[in-house]
């Protein structure tokens, strides 16, 4: 059996010299991986431009070398601050922070953590910023449309982090992470920590905004479609939403009392389809309510679940679900509302 050699690879971003790799007996790094992505960062400039926006007084180690050394590590799967009391001398780490391996040592863990900590509340508004600028300037020309997504999902702890607090739902200590993603090109759009009990919809509504309003500076024109599921349907949301011209919103609902007797008459028909053929579409039916008393009717999709087969008709009742929608607005809208619904309750 014969063993093939790597190939040496190159980059050229380290002070105008060039960086090369191969495969030598020596153990000297295992994260020779991460030159690809400083290449990367060097040609975006990402590292860069965060950093500016983080005051920083230190002498001996730079914001911008204390954040390639926590970007660059939690690339390479060092989550841990930790971790960094050992990384500090790894020759690879030292390469991607702009020293030789030769050079001293790069920041440890307490300092770290003091830059870290070092962040104001006006440095996250503008990195939230720099979040909405980098998505802007993703698009070379004004997209037709543009569809956001917005979901959460848990973050678990295991220390006495501050914020961090037990939910009985995931059943452990956790931090909350909401994102606003695009679909279009899969970029977060902006990323948002929440504590961990916090409701998932704390805040959502100006965040939506802020984005909407960032994308619509830079292209007034285009559509924008908005889809997030039960737990962003405060009303808050969707009046901040309907606010906003050219905006198509697609919002998952919870079943109340009065929807479920709504409901009926789509299962009752759903469940005479199902005894008649073995596979059958989706039913879906649409009507107005008004969600509190005395607001203005909106627009509610019931739909049922597609069922694998006949047989599975006594768990259709589980698989309703209700769908918040606006079609009032006078936007011609390709995509079917039946499909938008889909998209968001198979979620």
């Amino acid at each position: 059996m014969s063993i093939q050699s790597a190939s040496q690879l190159s980059f050229g971003f380290w002070q105008g010299r060039t960086v090369q790799i191969e495969q030598v007996d020596e153990n000297i790094s295992s994260d020779g991986g991460l030159i690809a992505f400083k290449q990367l960062d060097s040609i975006l400039g990402w590292t860069e431009s965060f950093s500016e926006l983080i005051q920083h007084s230190g002498r001996d180690h730079s914001a911008k070398s204390m954040l390639q050394q926590r970007v660059f590590g939690i690339v390479a799967g060092y989550e841990d601050q930790n971790d960094h009391d050992s990384l500090r001398s790894d020759p690879i780490f030292k390469l991607i922070a702009g020293r030789s391996p030769s050079d001293p040592d790069l920041a440890s863990q307490p300092t770290l953590s003091r830059f870290e900590n070092s962040v104001t509340p006006s440095n996250l508004l503008q990195m939230e910023e720099w979040f909405l600028d980098r998505f802007v300037e993703s698009f070379s020309e004004a997209p037709e449309r543009i569809t956001l997504d917005m979901d959460t999902f848990d973050d678990p702890t295991h220390g006495m982090q501050q914020l961090t607090f037990f939910h009985g739902y995931y059943d452990q200590y956790q931090y909350q992470v909401r994102v606003i993603t695009c679909a279009e090109n899969d970029m977060t759009v902006l990323p948002v920590l929440l504590y961990g009990t916090a409701a998932v919809s704390l805040g959502a509504y100006d965040d939506i905004v802020r984005v909407i309003q960032k994308i619509r500076a830079r292209f007034p024109d285009t559509i924008i479609e908005f889809r997030a599921d039960a737990g962003f349907a405060v009303p808050r949301m969707y009046e901040a939403l309907e606010a906003i011209p050219n905006v198509i919103y697609t919002i998952g609902f919870a079943m109340s009392p009065v929807l479920r007797k709504k409901s009926d008459e789509l299962l009752k028909s759903t469940e005479l389809h199902t005894k008649r053929q073995v596979n059958v579409p989706s039913s879906t039916c649409y009507f107005r309510i008004a969600l509190e008393a005395g607001e203005t009717c909106r627009e509610i999709l019931l739909s049922s679940a597609k069922p694998i087969a006949k047989e599975a008709i006594d768990v259709l009742s589980s698989r309703i679900a209700l769908v918040l929608i606006n079609i009032q607005t006078g936007l011609t809208n390709d995509t079917p509302i039946v499909e938008r619904a889909r998209t968001v309750t198979k979620n």
